[in-house]
């Protein structure tokens, strides 16, 4: 009986802080991203979904034009990236509730920083 209880209570520990770490780092919905780079400054927009606990998909849109994105999501550390005219472009940073911050590099083209906010 004793094992029992232990063994529902650990049951419950885990799926409790997977369930907290999920909603921690919810990034599904629609971000506004302030970006500023040696080359300039733009204010591009993505929509984000979680595919599982770590793959991201969506779309980019803005001045380089439109693109599917992939990412990643661990903890509250993100990564996104898209190919525009045979360009990678990569965002990193964190995630903290809704707004996000961290570096971008648009391929060959310029190196910057980012942030972002969720539109409710």
């Amino acid at each position: 009986m004793k094992k029992l209880a232990f063994i529902l209570i650990l049951l419950f520990v885990v799926k409790t802080d997977f369930l907290l770490a999920q909603t921690a780092t919810n990034v599904k919905g629609k971000w506004v991203m302030n970006v500023e780079t040696n080359m300039g400054s733009g204010s591009p927009t993505f929509v984000l979904d979680h595919v599982d606990a770590t793959n991201l998909k969506g779309t980019y849109t803005g001045q380089l034009g439109d693109s599917e994105v992939k990412g990643t999501l661990k903890g509250n550390i993100i990564h996104l990236e898209f190919s525009i005219s045979g360009e990678i472009i990569e965002y990193d940073g964190t995630v903290t509730g809704n707004e996000m911050k961290g570096k971008v590099k648009l391929g060959t083209m310029a190196e910057g920083t980012f942030t972002g906010k969720k539109k409710e």
